[in-house]
């Protein structure tokens, strides 16, 4: 039985308030400073604005990062430059605070929460409650996922969308953890950006020239199964994607479904929000991109979705990193509008009319 793609269905995204919008628009023309010279630090505070649907908007106050773990088949066949081992090892990793996404998460004040989808290995109950499966299947020769387990995992991110949020996250970032999961990656940016394979692939965890070949080749074959079920998002998540992709996919329509502004972080997340983009049409706009990712598909992860990144500082590694980087941007930003002082509060003169009238 193929999957139908009325069985997964996501309520119509509603618009980001555009009084607030306004208004914020309006409140930065009346802040102690020329109209404009805070740059994008102004875009930014705007964007929070609306999403929260007040101005001033609030400074966040319970960041919540949510990495989704699992491996990917296509490891097996030499895409990597380390062992698909490594995926379970970093969960422990995640959960004794050790990691990249711990630290930065920490210099946030954000919280980190970890989802085993589809890791090869045992994982502690905190983590593995969603697990569909271990591993994904390898894509360049068979199905990522069966019928069932696509649509298991794309609820598991709806679920844990909504749990995460119910219970007082105001902002969600999005990471992932996977050996060999640039892979999958690679091919539903190429597939849905009619992109070629080689444009797309990219060194990942570190690869030689012969694993890169090897890459290319992989990411070469499974567009092949890839381009047959191109117009529909949860038959190409079965075919070309894996448990953790899926899951996220799910989390990140749901959390537009749900209101709920999302810093997406890298090539993988980005995968999986062009997917979700078509599941559910409009929830970009409650997208903001953390960073530009290193990876040769995040640039076109970004065109494709026309959003601006926030940073670009040649990051790679995902887990929700370059987003976290990107916070302390975010949350200057909001501060800014909320918090500076207008002319008349400060007793400050404003602009003169003629450079009133310009802006």
């Amino acid at each position: 039985m193929s999957t139908d793609q009325n069985e997964i269905s996501f309520p119509t995204v509603p618009v980001p308030d555009e009084q607030a919008q306004r208004q914020a628009v309006a409140r930065h023309e009346q802040l102690t400073k020329p109209a404009g010279s805070l740059g994008r630090l102004e875009e930014l505070g705007v964007w929070v604005a609306a999403r929260q649907g007040q101005c001033p908007p609030r400074p966040f106050t319970r960041p919540r990062v949510v990495v989704f773990a699992g491996d990917h088949g296509v490891a097996g066949h030499g895409v990597s430059a380390y062992p698909s081992e490594v995926t379970g090892q970093m969960v422990s990793n995640f959960l004794a605070g050790g990691a990249a996404v711990n630290v930065l998460a920490t210099n946030t004040g954000a919280t980190v929460r970890v989802v085993d989808m589809a890791v090869n290995a045992d994982t502690p109950p905190v983590v593995s409650a969603h697990k569909v499966r271990r591993s994904s299947g390898a894509i360049d020769r068979e199905d990522a996922l069966t019928d069932a387990e696509v649509r298991a995992a794309i609820n598991a991110g709806r679920t844990i969308a909504d749990e995460e949020i119910d219970s007082g996250a105001d902002l969600l970032i999005a990471g992932d953890m996977g050996i060999g999961n640039t892979t999958p990656a690679a091919v539903l940016i190429s597939v849905l950006t009619g992109t070629e394979p080689v444009a797309v692939v990219g060194r990942g965890t570190g690869i030689d020239d012969n694993a890169w070949m090897r890459k290319t080749a992989a990411i070469r074959d499974a567009l092949r199964r890839a381009r047959k079920v191109l117009d529909d998002p949860v038959a190409l998540l079965r075919t070309s994607s894996g448990a953790d992709i899926a899951a996220l996919t799910g989390f990140l329509a749901q959390a537009a479904v749900r209101r709920t502004p999302v810093l997406l972080d890298g090539v993988v997340v980005g995968a999986a929000a062009l997917v979700a983009e078509e599941l559910a049409p409009g929830a970009r706009q409650w997208w903001l991109a953390g960073h530009r990712s290193a990876e040769p598909g995040g640039p076109l992860v970004l065109e494709h979705l026309d959003l601006t990144p926030v940073l670009d500082l040649g990051m790679r590694l995902g887990e929700g990193s370059g987003a976290l980087a990107a916070l302390p941007i975010l949350t200057a930003a909001t501060r800014v509008l909320g918090e500076m002082a207008t002319f008349d509060e400060a007793g400050v003169g404003g602009p003169t009319e003629a450079e009133a009238a310009k802006s």
